[in-house]
């Protein structure tokens, strides 16, 4: 080898060495490429965010599921470099319907599965859904050289037991039944089943409102130093017990108010709600439908008792918004589009709502 080149590597460099005749050893030439090492994760000096993923932001199957969230995380990475810090939360209704689904079909025909209770079908969504999150997060996070662990919380959320919500289920959950199988159904498990426009019979559950996060704790202080997903499909509801202990119902905590929740015992800043379009509106599908750059709580408000938001759809997001600024009247809640949500930061789009 003497007098010809040959390479050293390192953990941070690639190194042109060179063999001279006559002396024991090698001397480096030149430094050919330098190894990009990583940086660290460290919190941003920006805002704290918590954002609530909506639907169209995960797909209705795991194959679409997995090719969405890439757009997802990259969407969310733009806010990180920017310095923002940021816990993401999603919804779940399409996948923890099909989980449901899949076990009610097997248990009904092959005789061997068991029925899965609805709280583990909201676990399990929240694990594969978070699977597919963090995947997408490590990946847009390493593409522009950040090293930033990425963790998925399984998070339950206490309800009252007495909520009126348990009086008159109203979330419908599974597949179809025909008027037989659904009285037999109420016989023999208990569920409560009302007919679904025409099209058979479901399954109904509650949809109480949450009053803690279980593992708020942990969240928090892995929130030093993570980017943390956490209330998946609004949290797995339980309840707390006399003797302590906490034991899951069949329910379904809105997303957007379990978010509200997260941002308020995390402190965060900003609650930030993204959804299919880029503004609210008003009037919606008419002629004179209206965008809104901005709500106070008192616009907002009347904009509700006016009845312009659809329920189930637009009216819990503006309702989740109203509670986190009455809360923090310092704070503001930004509802808008994926593609939008850096710019809506930026106070470019979006519809912002304030206390006042």
């Amino acid at each position: 080898l003497r007098g010809k080149p040959f390479y050293a590597f390192s953990s941070s460099a690639v190194i042109r060495m060179l063999s001279t005749p006559g002396f024991s050893g090698c001397r480096p030439v030149c430094i050919i490429e330098r190894k990009r090492e990583a940086m660290p994760y460290q919190k941003g000096d920006g805002k704290s965010v918590v954002i609530a993923l909506g639907g169209n932001a995960l797909g209705n199957t795991p194959q679409e599921q997995l090719a969405l969230v890439k757009d997802t995380a990259k969407n969310i990475v733009d806010m990180v470099e920017e310095g923002t810090n940021v816990i993401v939360s999603h919804g779940n209704g399409p996948q923890v319907g099909m989980i449901n689904n899949a076990f009610d079909y097997a248990s009904t025909h092959d005789g061997k599965t068991p029925a899965m209770p609805f709280p583990e079908c909201g676990a399990m969504s929240q694990g594969y859904i978070g699977y597919h999150i963090q995947q997408a997060l490590k990946y847009a996070l390493s593409v522009r050289n950040k090293h930033c662990p990425v963790v998925t919380v399984a998070t339950q959320l206490v309800v009252d037991k007495d909520d009126k919500a348990f009086e008159n289920p109203t979330k419908p959950i599974g597949p179809f039944y025909t008027e037989e199988e659904a009285k037999q159904l109420m016989q023999e498990k208990g569920y409560a089943m009302k007919e679904d426009a025409g099209r058979g019979w479901r399954r109904v559950v509650a949809s109480p409102t949450p009053r803690k996060i279980v593992e708020i704790d942990a969240i928090k202080n892995l929130w030093k130093s993570t980017i943390v997903v956490s209330c998946g499909g609004g949290g797995i509801p339980v309840v707390e017990n006399p003797d302590g202990t906490l034991e899951g119902v069949a329910a379904v905590i809105d997303k957007d108010f379990a978010a509200e929740l997260l941002a308020e015992q995390v402190d965060a800043d900003i609650m930030m709600i993204l959804t299919e379009v880029e503004k609210v509106a008003v009037n919606w599908g008419k002629p004179d439908q209206r965008s809104l750059d901005k709500m106070s709580l008192k616009e907002a408000a009347r904009y509700v008792e006016e009845g312009q938001f659809a329920p189930g759809s637009m009216l819990p997001k503006v309702e989740a918004c109203m509670k986190f600024v009455r809360q923090n009247p310092q704070k503001k809640a930004i509802i808008t589009s994926l593609d939008k949500a850096l710019e809506a930061l930026e106070c470019k789009t979006g519809t912002v709502i304030t206390f006042a």
